[in-house]
């Protein structure tokens, strides 16, 4: 009798298996791989996004500022201080300045809110007002990448001040009460930030009245450049009417979903003393 043992029909069946399962330890390889390669990928675009523009902005910063620099040095009289210069890509007209944020913090801001344009610095809506006129100077600025300027404007409170300088004059703009300021706005005690110039801060009456400190918008959200913010019906500033400065910016950090903007009124306009070039008192208020 033969009793040697038959092949048995599930004698394939490991074969099989070990096959099935190299297929997924190859397909597992390959999605590990493929996370692993994208993971690198993302890592590198944020190194670039948030470091290298920030580099490569800052090197145009300090160019538009040099050259604006220069403009102003030589320009000897009022007269000459109000022309404009010819110069290749953005060109530099006013600078502002932040006291919350440090008595070196200044940047340049340039006509125009095109990409090439916030590579630079912060950008001037166009058709918005200029420094110091009654209506809406608005600005618009990068908060993560490219300088970076205004990464930190979240971080103004009610009343701080924010300067603009240009070539014949410093414009101190106070930020506005927040939402949840304004119906005891004249019933708590405020810093003695909110009355140190010749114009007080104070929630605006109508039409301004949707105007605020600080508050966070859609970004197709245009009404909180307009020369009467979130007005419609005015195409231009009204007669009396109050001479604004609008800061905007994405919000979250990393993100483009929203707009964070800051809104600010005129309390002090100072002729530069063209001999001594004396800053403000306020920039060292800190």
């Amino acid at each position: 009798m033969d009793r040697r043992r038959r092949p048995s029909r599930y004698a394939a069946t490991p074969i099989v298996l070990e096959r099935e399962s190299t297929k997924v330890q190859k397909w597992y390889r390959v999605l590990g791989d493929s996370l692993l390669t994208l993971g690198l990928i993302g890592a590198l675009f944020i190194v670039y996004e948030v470091y290298w523009t920030d580099i490569s902005s800052d090197r145009k910063q300090r160019t538009v500022t040099e050259e604006l620099d220069q403009v102003w040095a030589e320009q000897d009289s009022v007269q000459l201080r109000t022309t404009t210069y010819e110069a290749d890509g953005p060109v530099g007209f006013a600078k502002i300045r932040i006291p919350r944020f440090g008595s070196d913090f200044q940047i340049t801001v340039v006509k125009g809110t095109s990409d090439a344009d916030l590579e630079v610095g912060p950008g001037q809506y166009e058709g918005s007002a200029d420094p110091g006129q009654v209506g809406n100077f608005a600005v618009a600025g990068h908060r993560v990448g490219k300088g970076s300027p205004f990464n930190d404007i979240d971080a103004l409170q009610t009343c701080d001040a924010v300067v603009v300088e240009t070539s014949t004059h410093w414009y101190t703009y106070r930020v506005l009460p927040s939402a949840d300021e304004v119906p005891a706005w004249g019933a708590e005690p405020r810093s003695d930030r909110c009355t140190a110039d010749p114009i007080p801060v104070a929630p605006l009456p109508a039409p301004y009245q949707r105007v605020l400190g600080q508050q966070v918008v859609d970004p197709n959200e245009v009404g909180v450049i307009s020369p009467v913010p979130m007005d419609p019906r005015y195409a231009e500033a009204p007669d009396g009417g109050v001479a604004l400065l609008t800061l905007t910016t994405c919000t979250p950090r990393f993100s483009a979903t929203d707009r964070l903007v800051v809104q600010a009124m005129l309390v002090n306009t100072t002729a530069k003393d063209s001999q001594t070039h004396s800053a403000p008192a306020v920039l060292s208020e800190g």
